[in-house]
């Protein structure tokens, strides 16, 4: 019997990806996201890119599409009881939805350290707060969570993107814990370099506003960087986000997905 998958931030990038991945699986997917994108300093899914990426899905099999702000709690309530409405059930959550920003400690905003935070650790606690009641009623519950290589090493000017993954990372560990007598399994995803907006738009701008190009600068700068001499791919992340929902033995693991960049 397929599974109803709930993917956050499923409208593009790693989300899609993880999307992709669980509807060729069989499995059944709501992808929730911002309805208009919203302001950041790079570009977040638009409601036109939603509108393709279901489009796209519909071809790989039964899926929708609800309206979600994380930072919202009555939002993240709505999303979760709009999955039930439309699949009558919810087996796995996958809380993907995340923002990052940079800069130096000394000039980085408290707006830009709230938000982030908002986004990337708060969103975790209300989307599975939301979600749990339904969890609990499935015979195969599982939670994966988006943190990142940047959740287990700190990087230089990205005190708050770390300082959010690092708590993913232990909300997940404390979650497994918490939720193990209940059958529901927790793990963390933690992507290496992909090339999605975050990187392209903001980590790494290149010398060129030629999409094609700009690809080609960031592949050719992963190639030497990452033992393995490529870049993740948002199919890497989907493969990664399945094994973890499907490993009935595995809960609590934060999984390194970055070609060797990153080991322990």
């Amino acid at each position: 019997m397929p599974r109803t998958i709930l993917v956050t931030g499923g409208a593009r990038g790693i989300g899609r990806g993880i999307a992709h991945a669980f509807l060729a699986n069989g499995d059944r997917v709501m992808i929730a996201d911002l309805p208009d994108g919203g302001e950041w300093n790079y570009d977040l899914a638009s409601a036109e890119e939603r509108k393709q990426t279901l489009a796209e899905a519909k071809v790989l099999g039964e899926v929708a599409a609800t309206d979600l702000d994380v930072t919202d709690k009555a939002s993240c309530e709505a999303a979760v009881q709009e999955t039930l409405s439309r699949f009558g059930g919810l087996d796995v959550l996958v809380n993907n939805a995340g923002v990052l920003q940079s800069g130096p400690v000394g000039d980085f905003s408290e707006r830009d350290w709230e938000r982030v935070f908002a986004v990337n650790a708060k969103g975790v606690f209300l989307m599975t707060q939301a979600a749990l009641p339904a969890l609990k009623a499935s015979s195969d519950a599982a939670i994966v969570n988006t943190a990142s290589i940047a959740g287990k090493q700190g990087f230089r000017n990205l005190v708050a993107y770390c300082g959010s993954k690092f708590a993913v990372v232990g909300i997940t560990q404390a979650l497994a814990t918490e939720l193990a007598p209940d059958g529901i399994r927790v793990n963390a995803l933690c992507p290496g370099m992909v090339g999605t907006a975050m990187w392209l738009e903001h980590l790494m701008p290149a010398n060129t506003t030629d999409a094609a190009e700009q690809k080609q600068q960031f592949e050719d700068a992963m190639a030497s960087m990452i033992p393995l001499g490529r870049s993740q791919t948002v199919e890497d992340m989907g493969q990664a986000a399945l094994y973890l929902a499907n490993a009935v033995n595995v809960t609590g693991v934060s999984l390194s997905v970055a070609g060797g960049y990153e080991m322990n």
